[in-house]
Order: C-alpha cells, then structure tokens, then sequence
C-alpha cells in the first residue's frame, strides 16, 4: 500500500447486526485506501459469506495494511462463540464486545494521523445492559468517544450530498433539552461545523443556526431560550469564526432546513436530534454520514441501526458504510492538506 493512502479502522458494531455484513461488503469495494475490520473472526466470515466475498480477501492484519485490494481484520478480544453471534439475537457477551471494538479502533487511530474511525451500527441497550461495568452509562458512540479522547467538547454531525447539519444537544429526552442548551453549546456546534465543512473544500461555508421554539420565539413570547443561549452563542462564534464563514440566526427550523436542502446554505445548527435527523432522513436516508467533531481523531459512522430483522441474510444496503468510508477518506485528506 502506498504510503500516501488513509487507513480506515471499522469497528464493525454488534456481531449479531448487519454490521459485520455492510463493514465487509463496503470495505471490499472501496478504493484509494486501505481498511481494518475490529470485530469477530466468525461474524466477518460468515458476512463475507452471505455478501458473496471471496474469504481469500479477508486477511489478518498484522499492523501493516499493504495492499488496499485486501479486506484486513483483526480479531478483537475472545473469538465469540457461535450462541455470541446469532443473526438478530444479541446477548450480553455481544453486547460487551461490540463496547470493545469501539475502544480498540479509538485507541488504533490516535497513534495516527493518516488513520480515521469509521463505526458501524451498535444496540446501546445490549451494550449498557451487558453487565460490564463501565458500560452502564453508555449513551451513544459520541459521548463515550468525547470520554475516551478526554476532549473538552463532541458535536455530532450529519453530512449528506445535499445538507450538512450539527447538534447542540444530542442523546437526550426531549424534555430535558431546553436547559441543556446553552451558549457555549450553540458556539461549538456551529464552529464545528464550519470547520468540517472548511476540511470538506467549502472555503467560506455559509450556516443557518435554528431556533427552539416555533417562530424563533416571537420575541419570547413561545419561549426564552432563543434570547438566553442561542443569539449569545451565534454572537460568540461569528467572532471566533471571523471571515472564514457566515453564520445567520437564529431562525426557524422549517424555514432554516428548506432553504439549506435548496441550496441557501451549506450547513445547519439543529438544537436537539430530531430536529436535525427528521430532514436528513427524508433527503438521504441510509446515505448521510454521522461525524464526530471536535474530537483529536477523525470518525464516521453509518447513519442506521443494527437492523436486526434482516441480519445475516446479505440484504442490507451496504452504501451508507461506504459513504462513511468515502467521507472519512475525505476528511483525513482535508486534514493532511
């Protein structure tokens, strides 16, 4: 493998999911880097099985990824045993191991700075009730990655052909979101994005940031938190952004989401999950990219679940896991330039 090409680490997610299938069938028809499969030695080669790859593809890493027409894996923790891996079954064994190969890629990619993660689909259940310990908080790849990395601060991002969009709050009851909003929340949302943006060839990338509450508030009349955290921390990150973006709100979430998806903007700040992943799925679902910015690594990660209904049958679309591939290649690139 050149010297000049990415290396991508796959934490392949839960072994009884569609993960190992789409980490094996995308990592196969990527080009222009080389990839790594952390997960089960059995649950990959009963993916490459039932995604018709050749097994003489599948090679075991030995800590150089030299030819990118290889498929690299690495057997992270036990072999599983087969009870450990039935397609739509998870237990607790599955659950602790899909926690550790989330871990082992984090700590494969901060030794280096031409390799990104790239995360498949986990059960946040199967992990936080898996028994280990450490894992009953397990909220999400986001913030045990933000934990792991010691970062003072992780957006979570979706990135599409069409919109970009980030989060203030993520992994939260809709209830609690109004106090988690705050200025500071709202200033790192949007200049992470404009960065992810800047790394993804958008010069002077343009951002709508939403407001809460319907209306951007009707001057606090439908509520305050545009007042109190949102027009303070769009203030804070024109500054910090300077001339290197345009940032315009806050405006409504509609008008905000309509205008991008046309064009009128290059990215959008949501304040809560839904209101970012509602139109992302409706433009590109199985297709956006879930990033992680603010983080000292780059990671991506499919924007669908462990769609254990139909795993280990070979019928899951493996395009979003090779979207994800395509744009942590694009970022590591963007980063190196």
């Amino acid at each position: 493998m050149s010297a000049a090409l990415p290396l991508l680490v796959v934490s392949t997610g839960c072994p009884s999911g569609v993960g190992p299938e789409v980490s094996v069938a995308a990592s196969a028809r990527l080009k222009g880097a080389a990839t790594v499969l952390l997960g089960d030695e059995g649950a990959l080669r009963r993916a490459a099985e039932v995604v018709g790859i050749s097994q003489r593809r599948l090679v075991a890493w030995d800590g150089n990824a030299r030819d990118a027409k290889h498929v690299y894996f690495a057997q992270v923790g036990e072999p599983l045993g087969a009870r450990d891996r039935v397609p739509g079954k998870p237990n607790a064994r599955a659950g602790v191991a899909q926690l550790e190969y989330i871990e082992a890629g984090f700590t494969l990619v901060k030794s280096s700075s031409r390799a990104a993660l790239v995360t498949g689909p986990v059960s946040k259940a199967a992990i936080a009730h898996s028994g280990l310990a450490r894992a009953r908080g397990f909220l999400g790849h986001t913030e045990w990655l933000q934990a792991l990395d010691e970062a003072k601060t992780s957006v979570m991002c979706f990135v599409c052909n069409e919109l970009a969009t980030s989060l203030v709050t993520t992994h939260l009851p809709l209830g609690k979101v109004p106090r988690a909003i705050s200025a500071a929340g709202v200033t790192s949302s949007t200049v992470e994005l404009a960065r992810l943006l800047q790394h993804l060839g958008k010069k002077t990338p343009s951002l709508a940031v939403t407001s809460l509450n319907p209306h951007a508030g009707e001057s606090e009349l439908l509520g305050g938190e545009e007042a109190r955290a949102i027009v303070p921390g769009i203030a804070r990150a024109k500054k910090l952004l300077g001339h290197s973006a345009t940032v315009s709100g806050p405006i409504g979430a509609e008008t905000a989401f309509r205008k991008a998806a046309s064009g009128g903007y290059d990215g959008v700040v949501a304040m809560y999950h839904d209101q970012a992943t509602i139109p992302m799925k409706l433009l590109a679902f199985g297709d956006a990219v879930n990033v992680t910015a603010g983080l000292s690594i780059v990671r991506t990660s499919v924007d669908h679940g462990t769609a254990y209904d139909i795993a280990g049958r070979g019928r899951a679309d493996a395009g979003g896991m090779l979207a994800a591939l395509e744009l942590a290649r694009r970022i590591v690139g963007g980063r190196r330039g």
